[in-house]
């Protein structure tokens, strides 16, 4: 079992710590020592999982553009290529790519050093197989091997070869484009298509000078492309309030067909209209919807447990799909859909409102920039017809006013005073005449209203790694948020543990 030390850098499916000096009252706790014990650790659990011993595998690093970045990929590769690791050094890269060096170039597994989207100091690790990303489970073991001290035998016949697989896979994204846009210029089908990127000084400027603009887009009025690990402009990060109003100002500024925006390591993806309107959360899962039951009509799409009412009837009723609302957190709904399918149901798309978006066609990997792709490839088609991009969206409902309250948990077992206070709401709702508990929720409660009772719904969960319960509300008219809001509230300012 992991001790406090090891515990704090289990963040779902990564690792994760503060790395670098600068910020009060965070101390860096991913030393060079504890480093190496993960990396070990790491080494330890790919023997085992891959079946093979150490001086067989082939084991590719990556990293994003964080100030920690390179000092702690180099660690990484020397711990790799002391147990006789043949090892592939990529320097700065995506995410999403990093996992495709185990299907372009036969690696065993990748490592990626990336914190995503939070701050210069925090930075991590995260795993590939060419299973997909690994799993929670995965990650305890190799802390655990960490924690124990547990280390591979040096062995002689390491190596370490540079490798600048970005090349590859911004080649393999405009190959995609030519293809399905199939123009009359084929190598130019993005030609007098003006498309902004907004890359937060992360790791995606690339597809603005190695994706767009070969295949002839104007990519002028782009910001932030150059990878800055202090992220000096704004968060990188779609779900960002300034980050998206930095690209919807781009747009509108440059007067530009389309924008586009990632996080730092550019697993997730938004993107904005020639107006200026963001196509994020529910209208980022409801255009990904769209794409993915192109080609396969009645699919299931698979999403996260917040995604509004509206978005579900889009999905079942406009577009004649299934929608299977889950848990948050991204591999959750990657891993369901990959359970969906190997029961032999079609589930063509995995997605978060955060936009993680993994589709079956992409080996169910959450990729921004191919999501991007897939909407620029679309937009193209239309504009070749004299349609647009939001026709595809206008039937979309979309709630009148929307909340989410953050609702902190003083227990130190956070995660069963939540469920606690959970379970009693469920039961407190079971005896109101006017409350309707969803029949398809899998997180937390969902509970609807009729129109005198708010005309909408509420969700309360866990969050996934923190002592919070964030309630989202949404409501069809005005007012009604507030008045879910006093309802929820009257039974949670009851309940001890949580401070409401």
């Amino acid at each position: 079992m992991l001790n406090d030390t090891f515990k704090i850098f289990k963040s779902g499916t990564d690792i994760r710590g503060i790395a670098s000096v600068g910020v009060p009252d965070e101390p860096v706790n991913l030393t060079d020592d504890i480093l190496c014990a993960m990396a070990d650790g790491f080494i330890l659990w790919a023997v085992e999982a891959c079946a093979k011993p150490a001086t067989q595998l082939t084991v590719s690093v990556g990293r994003d553009c964080r100030i920690s970045g390179e000092h702690i990929a180099d660690i990484v590769i020397r711990r790799l290529a002391r147990a006789g690791v043949k090892v592939y050094d990529c320097g700065l890269s995506s995410t999403p790519s990093m996992f495709m060096t185990t299907v372009d170039l036969g690696c065993d597994a990748a490592v990626q050093i990336t914190a995503s989207h939070h701050p210069f100091n925090r930075n991590g690790l995260k795993f590939f197989t060419r299973g997909g990303g690994l799993d929670g489970e995965d990650i305890e073991a190799i802390l655990q091997y960490a924690q124990d001290g547990d280390k591979p035998e040096a062995l002689p016949g390491g190596t370490v070869s540079p490798v600048n697989y970005m090349d590859n896979y911004s080649a393999h994204l405009r190959d995609i484009i030519c293809r399905e846009v199939n123009a009359e210029d084929y190598d130019h089908p993005l030609k007098n298509f003006h498309i902004v990127v907004d890359a937060g000084n992360g790791a995606g400027g690339f597809y603005a000078s190695r994706v767009l603009e070969p295949l002839g887009a104007d990519t002028s009025g782009s910001r932030y492309l150059d990878p800055d690990g202090m992220f000096p402009n704004h968060v990188p990060n779609p779900e960002n309030e300034q980050a998206m109003q930095s690209i919807c100002e781009a747009v509108l500024e440059n007067h530009a067909d389309l924008g586009v925006i990632f996080d730092t390591d550019v697993d997730r993806g938004g993107a904005v209209d020639r107006f200026g309107k963001e196509i994020n959360r529910n209208r980022l899962v409801a255009l990904a919807s769209c794409l993915a039951l192109e080609k396969n009509p009645g699919g299931t799409i698979v999403t996260d447990s917040i995604t509004s009412t509206g978005l579900n009837e889009f999905i079942e009723q406009y577009l004649g799909g299934k929608h299977y609302r889950y848990r948050r957190g991204y591999k959750n709904v990657i891993n369901k859909a990959i359970e969906l399918k190997a029961r032999g149901i079609s589930a063509p798309l995995a997605i978060e409102t955060s936009g993680h978006a993994a589709m079956e066609e992409n080996y169910y990997l959450d990729d921004g920039a191919y999501l991007c792709t897939k909407i620029i490839i679309k937009a193209a088609q239309l504009r070749h017809k004299g349609e647009s991009l939001e026709s595809l969206l206008a039937e979309l409902k979309e709630p009148v006013e929307a909340q989410e309250i953050r609702i902190k948990i003083t227990d130190k077992d956070f995660k069963t005073a939540g469920q606690r206070v959970i379970d009693e709401l469920e039961a407190y709702a079971e005896r109101q005449s006017d409350w309707h508990i969803a029949p398809d929720n899998r997180e937390g409660i969902r509970v609807s209203f009729d129109k005198d009772g708010g005309d909408g719904w509420f969700l309360l969960r866990l969050s996934v790694h923190d002592p919070i319960l964030p309630l989202n509300i949404e409501s069809d008219s005005r007012g009604g948020v507030e008045l879910i809001r006093d309802k929820v509230m009257t039974f949670l300012k009851t309940q001890s543990g949580i401070v409401v």
